[in-house]
């Protein structure tokens, strides 16, 4: 273990066993614990999650920042120290030495959680949507996008966030080398939905097809990620016409009330939440655990 990382990371037993023995470890995201849902339904998800992840023959390492300490691998009673927590910070990959440096506790966002998978050498990762180019404020790019260029990980997810312009995000994707491969799909989905209307770079058919493109990639010198998406289920999915009529309403109502930054998407997801009676969350936690559960197959065959 270098000194760096026994410096600022608490790494689970079993993570770091599972690291050096070359077993397959599924990344998860806290930000959806710690700023994405309300208590207790961010708790049920966390575990859901992680138990999604061990039934399929992997193990779960729920990446957050607890008291100045990078913790990959939570115990049950830091999982639930989490999801009730106040005062947490809002951890992108630029804000990570700050807040451990500071000692304070944070969720990290997908960026913040690709450099941490990064650094300890975790190579799947499994989230929600990704984030990217904000409508109407072209200039506001996540983070998320130019980690996704320097992370070699399998990124599972549902596309990108349904609130963002979808087509300039891939844009950005294309200008940063990441490959945006479709599972079982040629459409890119838009999160909540099955399609955004785009298409995305290839299609693969099954877990083992992602590994071997990844184990490719990354051979051939690449340093970006593999941005795997996958359309949510379709029993939760919903219509995209129907979503976007309320993110417009949504997007005006955070225009008027002056809410930017950090401070957008939350806002958004929740307004769009309430504007759709909770179908929109129905699909979110939907999304998340079948993104979960693709990840941990594609890292057994990634692993092996």
């Amino acid at each position: 273990m270098t000194s760096f990382i026994k410096e600022y990371f608490n790494i689970h037993p079993e993570i770091s066993l599972a690291l050096k023995d070359g077993k397959p470890i599924v990344a998860l995201e806290s930000t959806v614990i710690t700023h994405g849902l309300p208590f207790p339904e961010n708790l049920d998800l966390a575990r859901s999650l992680e138990t999604e992840i061990r039934a399929a023959g992997c193990l779960p390492a729920t990446i957050a920042i607890l008291d100045g300490r990078i913790c990959v691998g939570l115990e049950p009673n830091q999982l639930d120290q989490l999801a009730q927590g106040k005062d947490i910070l809002k951890v992108s990959s630029r804000d990570i030495a700050f807040v451990v440096t500071s000692h304070k506790w944070g969720g990290t966002t997908v960026a913040g959680t690709l450099a941490i998978a990064q650094a300890v050498g975790i190579k799947v990762f499994a989230t929600g949507g990704i984030g990217g180019v904000h409508r109407q404020a072209p200039f506001d790019i996540s983070a998320d996008l130019q980690q996704l260029a320097r992370s070699q990980l399998v990124v599972v997810c549902a596309g990108a966030k349904a609130i963002l312009d979808i087509p300039a995000t891939l844009e950005v994707l294309e200008t940063n080398g990441v490959p945006v491969i479709g599972y079982k799909t040629q459409d890119f989905p838009a999160f909540f939905s099955l399609s955004s209307g785009m298409s995305v770079g290839a299609q693969v058919e099954t877990a083992h097809e992602v590994a071997e493109l990844a184990k490719a990639h990354w051979k051939l010198g690449q340093q970006s990620a593999v941005l795997l998406a996958v359309p949510p289920p379709a029993e939760v999915a919903m219509e995209r016409s129907a979503v976007e009529a309320f993110i417009d309403i949504a997007l005006g109502e955070a225009q008027q009330q002056g809410i930017h930054g950090q401070a957008v998407t939350p806002f958004l997801l929740s307004r769009v939440s309430e504007l759709t009676s909770g179908a929109s969350l129905r699909a979110n936690l939907g999304l998340l655990r079948n993104n979960a559960h693709v990840a941990a197959e594609v890292a057994q065959f990634l692993y092996s």
